[in-house]
């Protein structure tokens, strides 16, 4: 199933179990894999605040991918439109670079992590950019500006073109681990 060429029109594949996805001008749904959970979100600012990759050692290991597709929207325009009642949370601040706790929101049917809070970063959630359900917005409006944690990198992946490179973390000075400041 190819994506249409004209990518300032909505493609929304079935993917998953829902089928009530949407993508309007400036707003825009990101659903779970079983449906269960569905946000909606902005599209430009001031709401979304930023997008980017991240080849992070946590990033890697949470998605069982080699790296995340991320994007940040402030809290105030995050909505959470089913499910939020179903989000397991899980957090730690063992691994994170800021020693802060990052915590991550799964439906708890279907286990797609649909964000991620950090206490370094208040005020803002880090979405997916895999759980929207317009496939045009991760090539759009969604494509990631930076890269970071390029050192983390697998070597048989290649930087992302026309995307910033950053080594570590380009939202933050990186502080002590935990294991770092015993």
């Amino acid at each position: 199933m190819a994506a249409l060429t004209d990518k300032s029109q909505s493609y929304i594949p079935l993917a998953g179990s829902a089928e009530d996805g949407w993508s309007k001008e400036d707003e825009a749904t990101a659903t779970c894999y079983c449906g269960a959970v569905q946000l909606a979100f902005p599209t430009k600012g001031p709401g979304l605040i930023d997008t980017f990759i991240c080849h992070c050692t946590d990033c890697r290991k949470i998605t069982a991918s080699m790296f995340a597709s991320n994007f940040i929207i402030a809290d105030s325009h995050l909505r959470h439109l089913r499910g939020r009642e179903i989000l397991s949370q899980f957090s730690q601040s063992k691994t994170i670079d800021s020693g802060k706790a990052m915590t991550n929101y799964f439906c708890s049917r279907c286990g797609s992590l649909m964000y991620r809070v950090g206490e370094a970063f208040p005020g803002s959630s880090i979405l997916r950019i895999g759980t929207v359900d317009d496939f045009n917005l991760h090539e759009t409006k969604l494509k990631p500006r930076i890269e970071q944690y390029t050192k983390d990198r697998v070597a048989w992946l290649c930087d992302a073109k026309g995307i910033e490179q950053v080594d570590g973390s380009a939202y933050a000075p990186r502080g002590p681990r935990r294991e770092e400041s015993l």
